[in-house]
Parts: C-alpha cells; sequence; structure tokens
C-alpha cells in the first residue's frame, strides 16, 4: 500500500514539475507580447489591459469551475495587487527599451531578494552562505545592468525595480497563501493591481505623462491585449495548478527555463541575443540562486549545515 501511495506521489511531482516547465515556457511570451504592445501603447496602459484581460478570463473560468472567489483577506491581496501592478508597470517599461533576455536576467535577483525579505519581514532564519549566495547574485546583476546602462541609460535599472516589488509580493503571498485557495489570490491580486493602474493611468492622461496615458490602440493592439490576458491566465492557472502537485521547493528551480524562452523570442521577434557579459552576469545570479535553493533543501532535511 505504502508502495502506490510512493507511486502515486511521484506522479503527481511529475505532473507537478510538467506543468511548471511548461508555465515557465510560456510567460516569456506575455513580456514578448508586452514589447510589441510598447511600439505603440504606453507601458502603463499596456499593464492595465493586461490585469483587466487576465480578470475577464480568470473570472468565469473560476465560476465554471466552482472555485471559491471570496477573500477574507481584502487589505493582504490589496497590498499584494499594488506590489504587482508596481513590478509588472516597471517590466513593461523596461520592455520598451531592453531586450527580453536581459531585463529577465536581471529581474532573475528576485528569489535572491525574497530570500532577505525573508529574513526582515517574516522572521524566516538565514545562514552567512545564503547571505553572501545573495551577494553574488546581486553582482551577477550589476554585471548585467553595466554594459545595458551604457546603452540603454537608467532603463537598465527598471528591472531590478520589478524584482524587488515582486519579491514583496510573493513574500506577502506566502504569508498568507495558507488560508486562501489560489486562484482566488491571482484574481484578487490581479483586480486590485488593475484598479490600482486604472487609477494611475488616469492620472497620467490628465496630466499627459508619456509613460502612463492612455491611448487608442488600432485593431491590431486589441488582439494582442487580448493574447497579453490569455497567456497572463492561462500562465497563472498552469503555476496555479503545478503548485497543487508539487511543493514550491522542488518547482523552484524550473523559474530559471524562462531564460531559455526569453532567448528565443527575442532572438525570432527582434533578432536581439545577448552578449557574452550579458550571459556571465546570469549564469552569477542562476548560481547563487540554485545555492541557496540547494542550501535551502538541505537544511529542510535536517541535515548538517556544513553539508549545505
Amino acid at each position: 500500500m505504502s508502495s502506490l501511495s510512493s507511486k502515486v506521489d511521484r506522479r503527481d511531482i511529475e505532473k507537478g514539475m510538467a506543468l511548471m516547465a511548461l508555465a515557465m515556457l510560456l510567460v516569456p511570451g506575455i513580456d514578448a507580447v508586452a514589447k510589441l504592445l510598447s511600439a505603440t501603447l504606453p507601458p502603463g496602459q499596456v499593464a492595465f489591459g493586461r490585469f483587466v484581460a487576465q480578470t475577464v478570463v480568470l473570472l468565469p473560468l473560476m465560476l465554471v469551475l466552482r472555485r471559491p472567489v471570496r477573500t477574507a483577506q481584502p487589505a493582504v491581496h490589496a497590498a499584494r495587487g499594488l506590489l504587482l501592478a508596481t513590478a509588472i508597470l516597471l517590466l513593461f517599461w523596461a520592455l520598451k527599451y531592453l531586450p527580453i533576455a536581459n531585463a529577465i536576467a536581471i529581474f532573475f535577483v528576485e528569489p535572491l531578494i525574497l530570500t532577505l525579505f525573508s529574513v526582515v519581514f517574516l522572521g524566516e532564519p538565514v545562514g552567512l552562505r545564503r547571505l553572501a549566495a545573495v551577494g553574488v547574485g546581486l553582482a551577477g546583476a550589476l554585471v548585467v545592468i553595466r554594459p545595458n546602462w551604457a546603452v540603454f541609460g537608467w532603463a537598465a535599472v527598471l528591472p531590478l525595480g520589478t524584482a524587488v516589488c515582486f519579491a514583496g509580493y510573493l513574500a506577502l503571498t506566502r504569508h498568507s497563501a495558507a488560508a486562501e485557495e489560489p486562484l482566488a489570490m491571482q484574481l484578487w491580486a490581479g483586480i486590485f493591481a488593475a484598479l490600482a493602474l486604472g487609477a494611475t493611468v488616469l492620472i497620467g492622461t490628465g496630466l499627459d505623462l508619456p509613460v502612463i496615458r492612455v491611448t487608442w490602440p488600432d485593431a491590431h493592439a486589441w488582439w494582442l491585449l487580448l493574447l497579453l490576458g490569455l497567456l497572463s491566465a492561462f500562465g497563472h492557472v498552469l503555476l496555479a495548478i503545478a503548485f497543487r502537485y508539487a511543493a514550491a521547493g522542488i518547482l523552484a528551480p524550473f523559474q530559471y527555463i524562462e531564460i531559455i524562452s526569453a532567448t528565443l523570442l527575442g532572438v525570432l521577434l527582434f533578432g536581439n541575443f545577448p552578449d557574452p557579459i550579458t550571459w556571465l552576469g546570469t549564469a552569477l545570479i542562476v548560481g547563487a540562486g540554485m545555492y541557496v535553493f540547494l542550501r535551502e533543501r538541505r537544511l529542510e532535511r535536517g541535515l548538517p549545515a556544513g553539508q549545505a
């Protein structure tokens, strides 16, 4: 009986891993569509459209699946939505100028920043080795940022802002996840993000601010906005289902698959291929992230700290 249970558990974990890998291959598609839209629409409007379209797709899906929609933590989700809205706005703003792979490489410091936030805000213990790995990862981000700064200027720092905001969003998500349905958490974060960005673009339009004002989309842009919402909703549904089958610690390394599809899309759609310095910085970031992940896994299993 225990052997059968073990096989079922292993199959569930394999399903979760497959879904996570598929999601990470799809997620850069969101960034690619946003980059295409940024040629004609302001980043704030693209970000707003992303969350509106995602909500329009996700809410009916939840009703059909009879998943609970109500939440007992509206204030937490409002904070999550504000952080998520800021993260996506900064990322889409960056993608207006930076190649997709370069922007995502800088964003990959997010798991390391989350480690710091876990210490400061969640009180989780973190040793000197993991803190040193965080330092290496941040140094890798600087390696990527420096040549991009020379070419694109201040836009090279925007993905770092995305990483900080998204780490804060995930810290709040980790804090409240035990009491909420995953799809409901995604829905409410998206709704509050849409509200925050809706207010932002209204203010931006009134003040005629280029980054966050409203520009009427043409027919092609409307189709891209719909595709953006579909990819966003589908990608996050895949993530939610993946986390139902396997633990976050098992799935975390799969996020680095994103750099593969981001590079491919960058080459195919925009003719951008990362230079050797960007790859060096990316290797430092990914290596540091994997070290933090593996050390946390070893400590969870109760192995001596010196073996990690």
